[in-house]
């Protein structure tokens, strides 16, 4: 019956703390993203500058992720997050300091520039370790047979945190400017860190510890590329993450194309977080678990036919829209692929699974930012987007005709035997 209650994985106490930490975390890095994008902008002009900014969290992210994930199912999970949170909150402080006229008066505006992508590539570095480590604790906070469950509030807060994150971010440049709001940020790291400490520490589940790390980050890329369900799931999200990154452009559409300032940008940023929060909420009460192959497959060439309505259109109601349904749609994917994840995972191996999942798809969100970057500079920004989804039409039908086995992936037996257990 746990399967079937739509609050199942509310009813522990430790969990609810984890949402309230990761709302607050996830709210205060999601407006940070908006506000140093929009300062980069301003300082630049450039929508390549933008792509940049992706590069440079990608490089140490990729590079880093499976090493993180070894560490990660090396040790206790709450107190290597509070690490990487308390690390976090010094880089929104020097974004604040960076952004006060009495820091950096007489400072060139590449030093700035500079000094922004060094902090930026800083947090890339933390990313590596964050995902799997916040993937690893759920799974330490609820029993196996809600784990479905689980993973649609998380990502729903995840997603609710994402609405408001960008929309108030949008919101303060324009009222209080890009310092202060830095500050807000500041300030809600700060609190997440707090909130973290009232979970009590967790046991390490790995029989390995001590594994060389060779070894260990072998076995974890095997695991993933012998598991055809997730692999499937995590290559075509790679690439339709990819192709599909608009959002790394929406400071050129608010200024330049659509021309509606720093609320509109605000508006646009959250309209597909807005979408995928409401899917999620939907999937706790109907569970889409069945035909999953079909149902992820169809969500992301959704996803496609939306970003090209997005970058052809010129008015900013029918864009808000196009990035509504596009949330929409990526929100069925997202629980499918998280879903995939915490029910074929063994405990001993979450942290290297994620860190391959980061790797994937946590890291083509940056380089399918630069990519959208560097094909705004070649072929302007409405084309750069409309290739873009059209990329992602191509690889969806394309993963269809090639991969039948993936065509017919159903997670429901998998979820009866882990409410069975």
């Amino acid at each position: 019956m746990a399967t079937k209650d739509p609050y199942a994985a509310l009813r522990f106490k430790e969990f609810n703390i984890f949402l309230l930490l990761r709302f607050v975390l996830v709210f205060g890095w999601t407006m940070q993203f908006i506000v140093i994008e929009w300062q980069v902008y301003s300082l630049t002009k450039d929508p390549l500058s933008l792509g940049v900014i992706g590069l440079m969290e990608i490089i140490p992210a990729f590079t880093m992720a499976l090493f993180a994930g070894h560490i990660v199912d090396q040790n206790e999970k709450r107190n290597l997050l509070a690490k990487c949170i308390s690390a976090f909150s010094l880089i929104s402080l020097g974004l604040f300091l960076l952004t006060w006229p009495k820091v950096v008066d007489g400072w060139s505006t590449k030093t700035i520039l500079y000094s922004i992508y060094a902090l930026v590539f800083f947090g890339g570095f933390l990313r590596s370790f964050f995902g799997p480590t916040i993937f690893s604790l759920v799974a330490l906070l609820v029993p196996k047979k809600v784990y479905p469950n689980a993973a649609t509030w998380n990502s729903s807060t995840w997603q609710m945190a994402a609405v408001l994150g960008p929309a108030f971010g949008g919101f303060a440049i324009s009222w209080i400017g890009v310092h202060w709001s830095l500050c807000i940020i500041f300030g809600l790291i700060v609190l997440s860190l707090i909130i973290l400490l009232q979970i009590k520490q967790k046991p390490i589940l790995n029989p390995k510890i001590g594994e060389p790390v060779v070894e260990s980050l072998k076995e974890g890329v095997r695991f993933v590329f012998k598991t055809k369900a997730i692999l499937g799931a995590l290559t075509l999200d790679m690439v339709a993450v990819l192709f599909g990154g608009a959002i790394a452009l929406l400071p050129v559409f608010a200024q330049d194309i659509l021309k509606v300032g720093s609320e509109g940008f605000g508006v646009l940023r959250a309209a597909p977080a807005i979408g995928a929060f409401l899917t999620m909420l939907v999937t706790a009460y109907i569970p889409i678990s069945k035909n999953a192959g079909m149902k992820l497959l169809g969500a992301i060439f959704g996803f496609g036919v939306c970003i090209i309505v997005f970058g052809l259109s010129s008015i900013f109601w029918v864009s808000v829209v196009a990035l509504f349904f596009s949330g929409v749609t990526d929100g069925v994917s997202m629980v499918i692929r998280q879903t995939i994840l915490q029910i074929k995972t063994p405990d001993n191996m979450r942290g290297r699974v994620s860190s391959v999942n980061s790797m994937f798809v946590g890291s083509s969100n940056e380089l399918g930012a630069f990519e959208s970057g560097l094909t705004a500079r070649l072929m302007g920004t409405v084309t750069a987007v409309v290739f873009g989804g059209t990329m992602t039409l191509i690889t969806v039908i394309s993963t269809a005709l090639v991969s039948p086995s993936f065509r017919k992936l159903d997670l429901t037996k998998d979820l009866e035997e882990h409410a069975a257990s």
